[in-house]
């Protein structure tokens, strides 16, 4: 029986592993939502794994308002790299391999290709100098972890771009989407069933990695899929637009290469319109 632990719980990612861990057979899993417990306390952190011995740490605790860390930049640092590097240190203490979640803005979009691994980072805002800092962190002080940067998370918890043009679609709110930016939706639920996977392989192939749905789209391209997948195009107008202006600069180019985590985890990833259409049919795994 493997103990596990998830931090940032109540959170978008946090509630999908959660989720998908009732399908997952001999593990005990803790939840702690942020406000159960504060990353940035190590003490707390210390108090909490000496009563119990967890085999793996999923973190899912991370700031992640990428408009607001311009302006809340210390508080982002506090939580993204400083608060990880707790998390990172008694993880090491305790023996705790750690499972962390990263983002593809740690890229400028400078490239016209997906980014591998190894290529250089170069954030472009705060968020994800923030997110940048926090594997380093981990780097620094850990041998046993796995890093997995992704890309536009949604899924049917929490507040994300999905939610959010379903419930205007619904409501007959017009819609605007921009064209200047290039990624890849990634189905959250896809991502909780990897993660398990590596819990249940018990790989030790630690290290960076990169998880995305494949193919790649504008955020355009996602909102029109959205709106003809639910069936709402009768109910709403969509239109593309450029140059949406927001205090955070984001990479106009962010798809993520997969080769590596394919070549290691044999993992089957579905492409991006596929996994959508299977979540707006009520098929979250």
């Amino acid at each position: 029986m493997k103990k596990i632990l998830i931090t940032g719980a109540g959170g978008q990612l946090g509630r999908t592993l959660a989720y998908v861990a009732q399908e997952v057979q001999d593990v005990e899993v803790v939840y702690r939502s942020s406000a159960d417990l504060d990353i940035r306390n190590k003490q707390a952190i210390e108090a909490l794994f000496s009563r119990h011995q967890f085999d793996y740490c999923l973190n899912c605790a991370a700031y992640t308002k990428v408009e607001l860390a311009q302006e809340q930049k210390n508080l982002a640092f506090e939580i993204n790299a400083e608060g990880v590097r707790n998390l990172a240190l008694v993880c090491e203490e305790f023996d705790t391999t750690l499972i962390h979640f990263s983002t593809d803005y740690v890229f400028d979009g400078a490239q016209d290709q997906p980014y591998r691994e190894e290529d250089l980072p170069n954030p472009l805002n705060e968020y994800g100098a923030s997110k940048l800092a926090g594997e380093r962190e981990i780097m620094q002080v850990m041998r046993r972890y796995f890093i997995i940067r992704t890309s536009w998370l949604y899924s049917d918890q929490g507040t994300n771009f999905y939610k959010t043009i379903h419930q205007k679609a619904s409501s007959g709110t017009a819609l605007k989407v921009t064209t200047d930016q290039r990624g890849t939706p990634t189905n959250a639920y896809d991502l909780a069933r990897f993660v398990w996977h590596i819990i249940h392989q018990q790989s030790q192939a630690y290290g960076l990695y990169h998880f995305s749905n494949t193919g790649e789209a504008t955020w355009y391209d996602f909102a029109e899929a959205i709106v003809r997948l639910s069936k709402l195009t009768k109910t709403t107008t969509l239109e593309k637009t450029a140059g949406f202006k927001t205090k955070a600069q984001r990479p106009a180019y962010s798809v993520l290469d997969k080769s590596k985590l394919l070549q290691e985890f044999k993992f089957e990833i579905l492409p991006w319109e596929d996994s959508l259409a299977n979540l707006i049919k009520g098929r979250r795994i």
